[in-house]
Protein backbone atom coordinates (compact mmCIF):
# COMPACT_ATOMS: atom_id res chain seq x y z
CA UNK A 1 0.00 0.00 0.00
CA UNK A 2 0.65 3.49 -0.63
CA UNK A 3 3.09 5.07 2.53
CA UNK A 4 1.57 8.57 1.52
CA UNK A 5 -2.03 7.36 0.43
CA UNK A 6 -2.41 5.31 3.80
CA UNK A 7 -2.04 7.92 5.99
CA UNK A 8 -5.30 10.01 7.21
CA UNK A 9 -5.63 13.85 7.01
CA UNK A 10 -6.84 15.67 9.50
CA UNK A 11 -9.23 17.80 9.18
CA UNK A 12 -8.82 21.59 11.27
CA UNK A 13 -11.45 22.36 13.39
CA UNK A 14 -12.38 25.99 10.95
CA UNK A 15 -12.71 23.30 7.94
CA UNK A 16 -15.82 21.70 6.40
CA UNK A 17 -15.37 18.55 4.11
CA UNK A 18 -17.49 17.07 1.79
CA UNK A 19 -17.23 14.36 -0.60
CA UNK A 20 -19.75 13.41 -3.19
CA UNK A 21 -19.50 10.55 -5.22
CA UNK A 22 -15.72 11.51 -6.55
CA UNK A 23 -15.83 14.93 -6.01
CA UNK A 24 -13.84 16.20 -2.69
CA UNK A 25 -14.79 19.48 -1.71
CA UNK A 26 -13.50 21.84 1.57
CA UNK A 27 -14.40 25.33 2.61
CA UNK A 28 -12.38 27.11 5.48
CA UNK A 29 -11.98 30.78 6.10
CA UNK A 30 -9.33 31.37 3.32
CA UNK A 31 -11.77 29.88 0.64
CA UNK A 32 -13.88 27.15 -0.76
CA UNK A 33 -11.82 24.88 -3.44
CA UNK A 34 -13.00 21.29 -5.16
CA UNK A 35 -11.10 17.98 -6.04
CA UNK A 36 -12.43 15.53 -8.48
CA UNK A 37 -10.85 11.98 -7.17
CA UNK A 38 -9.24 10.21 -10.30
CA UNK A 39 -10.69 7.07 -11.44
CA UNK A 40 -9.95 4.47 -9.10
CA UNK A 41 -9.69 6.33 -5.38
CA UNK A 42 -11.97 7.01 -3.27
CA UNK A 43 -12.13 9.06 -0.32
CA UNK A 44 -14.17 9.03 3.28
CA UNK A 45 -14.92 11.01 6.09
CA UNK A 46 -14.40 9.17 9.96
CA UNK A 47 -14.30 11.61 12.52
CA UNK A 48 -12.37 14.34 12.14
CA UNK A 49 -10.07 13.00 9.28
CA UNK A 50 -10.06 12.13 5.58
CA UNK A 51 -9.28 8.74 4.15
CA UNK A 52 -8.06 7.84 0.75
CA UNK A 53 -8.48 4.18 -0.46
CA UNK A 54 -7.90 2.67 -4.05
CA UNK A 55 -9.92 -0.33 -6.04
CA UNK A 56 -7.50 -1.92 -6.97
CA UNK A 57 -4.17 -3.37 -7.10
CA UNK A 58 -3.02 -2.01 -10.89
CA UNK A 59 -0.24 0.39 -10.95
CA UNK A 60 -1.87 3.67 -12.16
CA UNK A 61 -4.08 2.99 -9.35
CA UNK A 62 -1.16 2.77 -6.85
CA UNK A 63 -0.08 5.80 -8.58
CA UNK A 64 -3.23 8.03 -8.20
CA UNK A 65 -3.62 6.97 -4.54
CA UNK A 66 -0.94 8.80 -2.81
CA UNK A 67 -1.28 11.78 -5.19
CA UNK A 68 -5.13 12.01 -4.23
CA UNK A 69 -4.25 11.88 -0.42
CA UNK A 70 -1.81 14.65 -1.12
CA UNK A 71 -3.82 17.08 -3.29
CA UNK A 72 -6.72 16.60 -0.60
CA UNK A 73 -3.98 17.29 2.35
CA UNK A 74 -3.17 20.42 0.59
CA UNK A 75 -6.69 21.94 -0.19
CA UNK A 76 -7.23 21.41 3.40
CA UNK A 77 -4.04 23.11 4.37
CA UNK A 78 -5.06 25.91 1.75
CA UNK A 79 -8.60 26.32 2.52
CA UNK A 80 -7.52 26.71 6.76
CA UNK A 81 -4.27 28.70 5.87
CA UNK A 82 -3.30 29.45 2.45
CA UNK A 83 0.03 29.83 0.26
CA UNK A 84 1.98 32.29 0.00
CA UNK A 85 4.56 32.70 -2.50
CA UNK A 86 7.19 35.83 -2.17
CA UNK A 87 9.59 37.00 -5.37
CA UNK A 88 11.93 39.41 -5.57
CA UNK A 89 12.76 41.91 -8.67
CA UNK A 90 16.55 42.88 -8.63
CA UNK A 91 18.06 45.56 -11.56
CA UNK A 92 17.85 49.03 -12.39
CA UNK A 93 14.60 50.39 -12.95
CA UNK A 94 12.93 47.34 -12.63
CA UNK A 95 9.81 47.58 -10.20
CA UNK A 96 6.37 46.54 -10.69
CA UNK A 97 2.75 47.66 -9.04
CA UNK A 98 -0.68 46.40 -8.95
CA UNK A 99 -3.10 48.15 -10.36
CA UNK A 100 -6.70 46.51 -10.00
CA UNK A 101 -6.73 43.20 -11.28
CA UNK A 102 -3.35 43.82 -12.71
CA UNK A 103 0.31 43.18 -12.30
CA UNK A 104 2.23 46.71 -13.78
CA UNK A 105 5.92 45.41 -14.32
CA UNK A 106 8.52 47.29 -15.99
CA UNK A 107 11.42 44.72 -16.59
CA UNK A 108 13.69 46.75 -19.01
CA UNK A 109 11.80 46.25 -21.49
CA UNK A 110 10.25 48.59 -24.33
CA UNK A 111 6.65 47.75 -23.21
CA UNK A 112 5.20 47.20 -19.39
CA UNK A 113 4.25 43.65 -18.66
CA UNK A 114 0.91 43.46 -17.60
CA UNK A 115 0.12 40.15 -15.84
CA UNK A 116 -3.72 39.44 -15.18
CA UNK A 117 -4.53 38.11 -11.50
CA UNK A 118 -6.32 35.11 -11.51
CA UNK A 119 -9.45 34.71 -9.21
CA UNK A 120 -8.82 33.90 -5.46
CA UNK A 121 -5.02 35.18 -5.71
CA UNK A 122 -3.95 38.36 -4.23
CA UNK A 123 -0.53 40.15 -4.77
CA UNK A 124 0.76 42.44 -2.71
CA UNK A 125 3.55 44.73 -3.61
CA UNK A 126 6.36 46.13 -1.16
CA UNK A 127 8.84 48.69 -1.75
CA UNK A 128 8.62 48.22 -5.40
CA UNK A 129 10.74 45.00 -5.76
CA UNK A 130 9.20 42.66 -3.56
CA UNK A 131 6.02 40.72 -4.64
CA UNK A 132 4.26 38.42 -2.32
CA UNK A 133 1.68 35.95 -4.17
CA UNK A 134 -1.46 34.43 -1.49
CA UNK A 135 -4.02 32.48 -2.28
CA UNK A 136 -5.75 28.81 -1.25
CA UNK A 137 -4.88 27.26 -4.09
CA UNK A 138 -1.23 25.95 -3.81
CA UNK A 139 -1.14 24.93 -7.91
CA UNK A 140 -2.66 28.80 -8.84
CA UNK A 141 -0.16 30.26 -6.48
CA UNK A 142 2.73 28.38 -7.63
CA UNK A 143 1.95 29.32 -11.11
CA UNK A 144 0.96 32.75 -10.94
CA UNK A 145 4.88 33.20 -9.15
CA UNK A 146 6.10 31.30 -12.28
CA UNK A 147 4.86 32.53 -14.57
CA UNK A 148 5.68 36.21 -13.03
CA UNK A 149 9.19 34.78 -13.18
CA UNK A 150 9.41 33.93 -16.58
CA UNK A 151 9.23 37.56 -18.04
CA UNK A 152 12.56 37.93 -16.91
CA UNK A 153 14.65 35.05 -15.27
CA UNK A 154 17.53 36.51 -13.12
CA UNK A 155 20.49 36.30 -15.69
CA UNK A 156 23.84 34.75 -14.84
CA UNK A 157 26.09 37.50 -15.54
CA UNK A 158 24.62 40.50 -13.33
CA UNK A 159 21.94 38.91 -11.73
CA UNK A 160 19.12 40.87 -12.64
CA UNK A 161 15.69 39.85 -12.89
CA UNK A 162 12.96 38.14 -11.24
CA UNK A 163 13.78 35.33 -8.74
CA UNK A 164 12.03 33.45 -5.73
CA UNK A 165 12.85 35.15 -2.43
CA UNK A 166 16.05 33.18 -0.97
CA UNK A 167 16.25 31.71 -4.61
CA UNK A 168 20.84 31.78 -5.43
CA UNK A 169 21.64 32.33 -8.88
CA UNK A 170 25.09 31.25 -9.89
CA UNK A 171 27.01 33.75 -10.87
CA UNK A 172 29.11 33.50 -14.20
CA UNK A 173 32.47 35.32 -14.84
CA UNK A 174 32.72 37.72 -17.74
CA UNK A 175 35.19 38.24 -20.41
CA UNK A 176 38.70 39.12 -19.82
CA UNK A 177 40.57 41.36 -21.49
CA UNK A 178 43.95 39.99 -22.74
Amino acid sequence: MSRIGKQPVPIPAKVKVEVQGSVFSAEGPKGKLQYRLPAGTSARIEGNEVLVSRSSEEAQSRAFHGLARALISNLVKGVSEGYSKRLEIQGVGFKAAVQGSIVNMALGYSHPILYPIPAGIKVTIEENTKVLIEGADKEVVGRVAAELRSYYPPEPYKGKGVRYAGEVVVRKEGKTVQ
